[in-house]
């Protein structure tokens, strides 16, 4: 059985397919992680394994060429951001490297008694990791780099159209020197992923992915009792009250909805404009919008390659239309050709339509009037989702005040495209639970271990 394949999704050709793992595969895959865990995931020291995700780090750099054409064909990425993608993910794997000794330092505790105490940090053993294809190669740094400090293992279970990055992702860590069972790639299937979550071997799962797919792993997880991190979907509010600036505004605008072709979970996706602005950003941002190139995301100076799949183009067509069934204002676009989508404006988009509450992956922008802060902040509120959030504002104390009153994991003030190895990544509401990168990402899948000693 294929059900892992390269659909080249700007052509619609498909380059190659790989078998399913059988189930004794898959299982062989548990046994090797859990192997690894006992000797090398426990016996090894924090510095050993730093070396070795450094090394990680390094080969992304060496092999970036030949990564970044990896997921153009696969998922139509266009080469310059794949390029920066194969970077990102170098720096988020070193960036564990460098702070390893902070990251797994003991921690004093003041305690009312004689002696001492500390917490120290453990592994936990075996993880699953559950990766989607819009970003194959960051998506698995953020998981795979802390945990494997720690001292975890990983089974990773990429995009079944992502199958020839997640094996080269498998073959860094080997080069690297990771011991085999370190960090193995699966070709399984839902069902087989669902088997491996309910393993008693494998101590918890991380998933990057849809609401759908976050509730079903979850509901597993939770009847076996195991650790759960979801990373899910978004519909992150712009808010614009007041600049100096339009222009620059507009482009920032431009840029964080149009990021990855639009296909990005944090990506700004509706833009909640003060009334005194709406209609001179409507028209800069709608000129943004449809100026950017469509095409060969091979080619230089392309903006917008194909969307993952001519089915997700069809998807992102469907709901723009239904939006204008139901009432919105098509400012410009709308056109598919095959895969491609040409950036797209909303406008008039109100409560009582499915618009409203969707996540629109791709280029489309859905752009509000805001009569006054209270407003626009119920507008940002109005959704299911909370990941991340934008405010623009030359006002400090507005900015202060607007950030402790949006509900999502993430703020970022009168900046985009800012995400840094540094900072943690993660949302509210039906945006997921847990955080990725920086240090907290240490934190998830751990055994703080508390050791108290007698004076």
């Amino acid at each position: 059985m294929s059900d892992y394949a390269v659909v080249n999704p700007a052509t619609g050709e498909t380059l190659a397919t790989y078998d399913t793992f059988s189930d004794a595969q898959v299982q062989g895959a548990v046994a090797a992680a859990e192997a690894a865990y006992r000797t090398w995931g426990r016996m090894s020291s924090v510095w050993d394994r730093a070396a070795l995700i450094r090394r990680v780090a390094e080969l992304y750099r060496e092999r970036r060429q030949a990564l970044a054409a990896t997921i153009v064909r696969e998922m139509g990425k266009p080469l310059a951001a794949a390029l920066g993608e194969v970077d990102f993910a170098a720096d988020i794997t070193e960036f564990y490297a460098d702070n390893a000794e902070k990251i797994m330092a003991d921690q004093p505790i003041d305690i009312l008694g004689d002696g001492t105490a500390v917490i120290r940090k453990a592994p936990l053993g075996p993880l699953l990791g559950i990766m989607p294809w819009n970003f194959p190669y960051y998506q698995v740094a953020r998981f795979a780099a802390p945990n494997l400090l720690l001292g975890n293992t990983i089974l990773l279970k990429h995009a079944p159209q992502c199958p020839e990055s997640s094996a080269a992702i498998e073959r860094l860590h080997l080069d690297a020197g990771f011991p085999a069972g370190a960090y193995v790639n699966v070709y399984a299937t839902n069902d087989q992923a669902g088997d491996v979550i309910a393993d008693p071997r494998v101590q918890g799962v991380s998933l990057t992915g849809s609401e759908r797919a976050g509730a079903a792993v979850a509901e597993i997880a939770g009847r076996n009792l195991k650790k759960v991190v979801l990373e899910l979907g978004g519909s992150d509010p712009f808010i614009l009250l007041s600049t100096d600036d339009l222009d620059g505004a507009v482009s920032s605008a431009v840029e964080a909805r149009l990021d990855n072709t639009g296909q990005s979970c944090n990506a700004a996706k509706r833009f909640i404009v003060a009334d005194e602005l709406y209609d001179d950003f409507l028209e800069k941002f709608t000129a943004g919008m449809t100026a950017a190139s469509v095409g060969d995301p091979f080619a230089e100076g392309t903006d917008l390659g194909a969307l993952s799949s001519l089915a997700a183009a069809e998807r992102l067509q469907e709901q723009v239309a239904r939006a204008v069934a139901q009432g919105a204002t098509l400012v410009a676009g709308g056109t598919r050709e095959g895969a491609f989508f040409g950036g797209t404006v909303l406008a008039d988009v109100t409560p009582e339509m499915d618009a409203y509450r969707e996540e629109f992956f791709g280029p489309v922008g859905v752009v509000y009037r805001a009569a006054d802060e209270d407003a626009a902040i119920a507008i940002a509120n109005g959704t299911p989702f909370g990941l991340g959030s934008y405010v623009f504002t030359t006002d400090p104390d507005q900015a202060a005040r607007v950030a402790d009153r949006i509900e999502a994991g993430m703020v970022y003030v009168n900046l985009v495209l800012a995400d840094s190895p540094e900072l943690p990544f993660g949302g509210v509401k039906r945006s997921g639970t847990g955080r990725e990168m920086g240090l907290l990402a240490a934190d998830e899948f751990v055994n703080k271990k508390l050791i108290r000693t007698a004076g």
